[in-house]
């Protein structure tokens, strides 16, 4: 770094710069500043090409100065002399940032996992008391819909902002939710709880074939090469299985096929949507609970409801009670977290962690409900899952 000082037409040149405390002129950020009043009378300037930090000034060339007048400042250039300590400070903010992150995913999935444990159980305990799944799937949507809307009401979650296009983008998801939601918990009614998530774990196989098919869309060959373990341990675990019920088998088949009509649906109709995980799984239940209701009343009907209801009351007593509130708030939250989590990772993640939750509902039912399983039964499902896992991987 060169400075160049001009008196005249004689040129000066110096690392340092004079400056007097009883200068009337204060420094200033210009490339060349006015003459200082210190100097002679003759013309003086001070020119530079890069950036300076002053850090000391003391005696120049011929000025004579008093060291009480005198402020220290030394001079460098920014670009090159003193490293700039702020980006270590970031990079540990940005470390930090990104532990926090991760701590906040894990807790997301370790809640998903955990609440949908409790939701199966709690819901295969009410449809074994109350065989009514029809109004049992209302009750679930029903009671999420209520948490939050007095959640907007009372301000403990921001009320997402929605217009005629946002809901109507929203109704082909909330039809296809809503059939996906019924079929399974109809499945769950006549079959155990892990031979329908060990059925539900063939949807990438539904979602394949429904997107070869019907959207014209091609894969790598790893991805269909992943099908085959899929099928094959739905199929092994469907024909050894002990209590093997065809309504339940149909049941989780079509909510396979709904579910992945709904996340096609949502791919399409949502893009560019500002709305959070949260409030988009809320709404998507309000809507659904409106196209629920009537089907539900249709086939089922109030009467069945209240003898189905005297009957299960009379046999467990205030426990009914507890497990249709606990398996519909614990519908919702599991549901909840899930699309929450959508806002935190990617699909892949999300494929992954689907698969890991299947195998804790699964073997959670076994232990819980103590269903009998053969050796070939478990060896189907674990085929099953480990397809799913390759099939996650295969579309990465």
């Amino acid at each position: 770094m060169i400075s160049s000082f001009t008196q005249s037409a004689k040129p000066i040149h110096g690392s340092h710069v004079v400056h007097r405390r009883s200068s009337p002129e204060p420094i200033r950020p210009f490339s060349c500043p006015p003459p200082l009043p210190a100097l002679k009378p003759q013309g003086f300037v001070l020119c530079m090409k890069n950036a300076l930090h002053i850090s000391s000034v003391s005696n120049f060339g011929p000025l004579r100065t008093r060291k009480s007048d005198l402020v220290t400042s030394k001079a460098y250039e920014a670009d090159r002399s003193h490293p700039i300590e702020s980006n270590v400070e970031l990079t540990v903010a940005e470390a930090r940032t990104e532990a926090a992150k991760k701590v906040k995913i894990g807790l997301y999935f370790a809640l998903w996992w955990g609440l949908n444990v409790v939701f199966n159980i709690y819901n295969k305990k009410v449809l074994n008391a109350f065989p009514y799944p029809w109004l049992t799937s209302t009750l679930s949507l029903a009671v999420g819909s209520l948490i939050m809307l007095v959640s907007w009401m009372t301000r403990i979650a921001e009320a997402p902002t929605t217009d005629f296009e946002f809901w109507k983008s929203l109704f082909p998801v909330a039809v296809a939710h809503t059939i996906g939601h019924v079929a399974a918990t109809v499945s769950m009614s006549k079959v155990a709880v892990s031979f329908t998530h060990i059925i539900k774990s063939g949807e990438p196989a539904f979602s394949v074939l429904v997107s070869r098919f019907l959207l014209g869309e091609t894969f790598p060959v790893p991805v269909y090469l992943s099908l085959l373990p899929i099928i094959g341990g739905c199929a092994l675990a469907a024909v050894t299985e002990l209590n093997f019920n065809m309504t339940g088998f149909m049941g989780a088949m079509i909510s396979n096929l709904a579910f992945v009509f709904r996340n096609i649906f949502s791919k399409k109709g949502m893009k560019g949507k500002a709305v959070s995980g949260m409030n988009y799984y809320a709404c998507l239940s309000i809507l659904s609970l409106l196209i629920l209701t009537p089907f539900a009343i249709a086939v089922e009907g109030p009467q069945m409801w209240a003898a189905g209801w005297k009957t299960a009351v009379s046999q467990n007593g205030p426990n009914f009670v507890w497990w249709v509130a606990a398996q519909s708030v614990f519908y919702h939250l599991y549901n909840q977290v899930s699309y929450m989590s959508l806002d935190e990772i990617s699909p892949l993640t999300f494929s992954i962690g689907n698969t890991m939750k299947r195998i804790s509902v699964i073997v959670s039912a076994i232990i819980i409900f103590r269903t009998p399983v053969q050796p070939v039964n478990a060896l189907g499902a674990a085929i099953a899952v480990l397809g799913t896992f390759l099939y996650s991987q295969a579309k990465q």
